[in-house]
């Protein structure tokens, strides 16, 4: 029989972990004669009593198991941890706030024994998300698919079912900085998606606010393409073009008409706009410098503190 592992995410989520587990095992139930579950619990440095939840519910089931951070290292860390310490000839990731609705597992599986290698999820609607998130949400999907080559899907969770193919695939992608989003679609395989309608968290409060949103997303705009360094080049470029141009408008008008152009306000409007793209400029190649630096120092993603 296959194994079905469950890769499950957890940071300050004590509220969430019983709920979760009461929905999976019921799923867990109806496909008993198809796989086996195994549960891998990743807790990402809690500072609330997830780990103690943890260790009750991985006592009380075989099958349930954790590991435990050193400290918060961020999803991505957990998301990889998750993955290498799963044994399954599956692999799902789902959070544990039951937004990803475990019931479509079934569906999943079926989609899986169809031939396809990687099945994922999609949110059909952003329904009680707030507008403005919802806004630079499309707004990342709709540049972030312009300017890179690795397609990323609207609206597409990290909740999907995985063969074991798949998962190597990935886990052999040995980066440190890692945007699973982008990673899952790079590794290409076969796949298809599951829509369904948008769900609340069902206890707790999300750790997601419009700023590490933000950040989360600017690391998919550097790690999957190269064209903030485009447009930082022709923007300096252009503004060479335009410092040539500027030289010889004033020498030629030194020579024919005399005199140049008084006022010190566009002079310093011109100066603050050329510092300005430069600054802009360094700052786009710095992003992409921290990028190879971390990479460099080859340290670990994650450190594990416990395990059970």
């Amino acid at each position: 029989m296959q194994v079905l592992s469950l890769v499950v995410p957890c940071y300050n989520e004590e509220e969430t972990i019983t709920p979760f587990l009461q929905a999976t095992q019921a799923v867990e139930v109806a496909m008993a004669e198809q796989v086996r579950f195994e549960y891998i619990f990743v807790n990402d440095g809690s500072s609330d009593q997830t780990l103690s939840v943890l260790r009750q519910v991985a006592k009380a089931y075989a099958n349930v198991h954790y590991l435990s951070f050193s400290r918060n290292f961020g999803k991505e860390a957990a998301l990889l941890a998750g993955l290498e310490a799963a044994t399954g000839d599956l692999v799902t990731v789902m959070d544990v706030d039951l937004q990803d609705p475990p019931e479509l597992l079934q569906d999943m599986y079926v989609k899986i024994q169809e031939g396809y290698d990687v099945v994922g999820t999609r949110r059909a609607d952003r329904k009680g998300e707030p507008k403005i998130r919802s806004f630079f949400a499309r707004a990342f999907y709709f540049l972030i698919n312009k300017i890179s080559d690795t397609e990323m899907v609207d609206g597409a969770r990290d909740f999907r079912l995985m063969t074991r193919q798949v998962v190597d695939s990935i886990l052999s992608l040995e980066e440190v900085n890692r945007f699973s989003k982008g990673l899952f679609s790079w590794v290409g395989f076969k796949v298809t998606y599951v829509s369904y309608e948008n769900r609340e968290r069902v206890a707790g409060q999300t750790s997601w606010n419009f700023w590490s949103l933000f950040k989360y997303s600017m690391d998919g705009f550097i790690n999957f393409s190269e064209a903030p360094l485009n447009l930082s080049m022709w923007a300096g470029a252009m503004s060479f073009l335009a410092s040539i141009l500027g030289i010889l408008f004033v020498v030629i008008r030194k020579l024919t008409i005399g005199g140049s152009v008084t006022g010190w306000a566009s002079l310093v409007s011109i100066i603050l706009f050329i510092g300005g793209l430069q600054l802009l400029s360094l700052g786009i190649i710095g992003k992409y410098i921290a990028k190879i630096f971390l990479e460099t120092k080859k340290r670990p993603v994650y450190i594990i503190k416990e395990k059970g």
